[in-house]
């Protein structure tokens, strides 16, 4: 008896340090995007480098290895489901939840949308020389014609300064200035660091809103997500 059990001892330990490990490679994949981010929100590297590179190269390589690290550690846990099953089922959702998320956000990303848009491309609202500055100091382009988004209108009524300088900051934006008829704010996005800049503009009737990126590399539809928000925000 005790010779059998003896080696059936021994492997029962190898596989959950075998499921231990798998467990290690599919936490890699999350790991990498959150190193990514806070490295490229805190201006150690590019948003090439913590975006491209180490989120939807590196970091996708990754979470694709760690399905397959999911499916041997069921195949493992098959063999022993009760000090195994929790184990597994941990791995699984970790592998499923970071899989799933590259998908949503990875077709989020490919969405073909401008960086620059407004409710108004007759007279597009214009920045202040204080945000144009800092867009230039920054290493911004400086925005040229802006577009339109889909189901996004100018908000048909004229709200006061104060109203505008809340709608920025429900949306995330750090409001730089309201004055009449207009008011300003800047974005910092809390996972890389892409910024955006947002000009509201008041009249009679009417309040338009200018939202442009700082970089302008592709961004999927976030620019529109966020005039979309500002609108919703000035009408609600």
């Amino acid at each position: 008896m005790s010779g059998g059990t003896g080696p059936q001892r021994r492997n029962g330990g190898g596989g959950l340090k075998l499921m231990l490990w798998l467990l290690a490679l599919v936490a890699l994949a999350p790991l990498t995007v959150v190193v990514a981010a806070m490295g490229t929100g805190v201006g150690l590297w590019s948003p090439e480098v913590g975006l491209d590179l180490l989120t939807f190269r590196i970091g996708r390589f990754l979470a694709l290895a760690g399905v397959m690290a999911g499916l041997i550690s069921v195949v493992l846990a098959l063999r022993d489901l009760r000090r195994r099953g929790i184990l597994a089922a941990v791995t699984v959702l970790i592998a499923a939840g970071t899989l799933g998320g590259y998908l949503i956000q990875g077709a989020r990303m490919q969405v073909t949308a401008p960086n620059d848009v407004t409710t108004d491309t007759a007279e597009v609202p214009g920045f202040s020389r204080l945000i144009q500055d800092r867009r230039t100091a920054a290493g911004a382009a400086q925005p040229g014609g802006a577009a339109t988004c889909d189901g996004v209108a100018f908000a048909p009524t004229q709200v006061t300064p104060e109203v505008a300088a809340d709608a920025l900051r429900s949306a995330g934006f750090r409001v730089i200035g309201a004055a009449p008829f207009r008011a300003e704010g800047t974005r910092v996005g809390s996972a890389f660091g892409l910024t955006h800049d947002a000009v509201i503009r008041i009249r009679p009737g009417r309040t338009d809103v200018r939202i442009t990126a700082r970089d302008d590399r592709a961004q999927g539809d976030q620019a529109c997500r966020l005039l979309a928000t500002v609108v919703r925000n000035l009408t609600s």
